[in-house]
């Protein structure tokens, strides 16, 4: 999984698939025994893979999930693949204001539908019309903005929901003005963010305002923990609410390293940060396939070989 990952870390998968659209997807699913464990991943930005490995079906949303169309009255349809900064670019291009803050996040419409994704003054939840995914049974359902149950970089919808499309709705604007806008997320993300770097993108959500009046950074900031390393894995010197990996560190390493980081903002501060990186997988201590092998039976096992 390590290549599928930003921080380039993690062990191995049972099963990878990329389904070749979303008929494929759908029919998959409608075969896969229900006990096989699934997950779903995109640019893998946002990932940490344990290093003992994945079990079940890794699911990867490849070239056939990318597609972006731009429709009437200020709306875009996206793929859960599409990157988000290609779907911003394309909102730009076409006049559509409100989907700038893509550009500031480094992942797939996937990601931020499951994250309600969100940088520089704007989230997904603010312009998204409706989502489309897949149940655990292959069946295609339609979720309004209103469904999706969005709070701060959380989606309510059912976790065993696989999204393959999202409706943006955004305002009229000057190409031109948009573009420089985005532009601007860039440098600043440029000067502010270790980017083209190995890293997971933001690691710590921030607390709310009621909990604290500091942003997750500068609580890890005000903790001592700028430049903190464990083996190859360091808090990045210029935003510290970035953890990269130098070349050598393992996943075991990054997630001690924001254990550790966690553990001094607790200590310091009172506040418990809890992580945005989503962690997948297990140690390499622990048996990489247990649960994989609990759901398999005679029946099972000869219907999975099918698929």
């Amino acid at each position: 999984m390590a290549p599928l990952s930003w921080f380039r870390t993690g062990g191995t998968a049972e099963v990878l698939f990329t389904p070749a659209d979303v008929d494929d997807l759908a029919a998959f699913l409608a075969g896969c025994p229900a006990g096989v464990p699934l997950l779903v991943v995109g640019l893998g930005s946002n990932l940490l893979v344990r290093d003992g490995g994945v079990a079940g079906v890794v699911i990867r949303l490849g070239r056939a999930f990318t597609r972006i169309t731009v429709e009437q009255d200020g709306r875009i349809r996206a793929g859960a693949g599409a990157p988000d900064v290609k779907v911003a670019r394309a909102a730009a291009e076409a006049g559509i204001d409100g989907l700038t803050f893509l550009r500031g996040i480094p992942g797939t419409i996937g990601g931020a539908l499951r994250m309600n994704g969100g940088a520089y003054g704007g989230e997904t939840a603010d312009v998204l019309v409706e989502a489309r995914a897949l149940d655990r049974q292959g069946r295609m359902r339609v979720l309004s903005r209103a469904d999706m149950g969005f709070t701060y970089r959380h989606c309510g919808a059912p976790e065993d929901l696989i999204f393959v499309e999202a409706l943006f709705r955004g305002r009229p604007g000057e190409p031109a003005a948009i573009l420089a806008a985005m532009s601007a997320i860039t440098e600043a993300r440029g000067a502010t963010q270790p980017v083209n770097t190995r890293t997971g993108g933001s690691t710590f959500k921030n607390p709310p305002e009621t909990v604290s009046a500091l942003k997750a950074w500068q609580l890890v900031d005000e903790a001592g923990c700028r430049g903190l390393r464990v083996g190859d894995a360091q808090v990045s010197e210029l935003h510290c609410n970035f953890l990269v990996n130098h070349g050598r560190a393992s996943a075991a390493d990054i997630e001690t390293l924001g254990e550790e980081v966690r553990q001094r903002v607790r200590e310091r501060s009172g506040v418990e940060l809890e992580w945005e990186i989503r962690r997948v997988g297990v140690s390499l201590e622990d048996d990489p396939f247990a649960t994989f092998t609990e759901w398999k039976s005679a029946d099972d096992n000869e219907a999975f070989r099918t698929l």
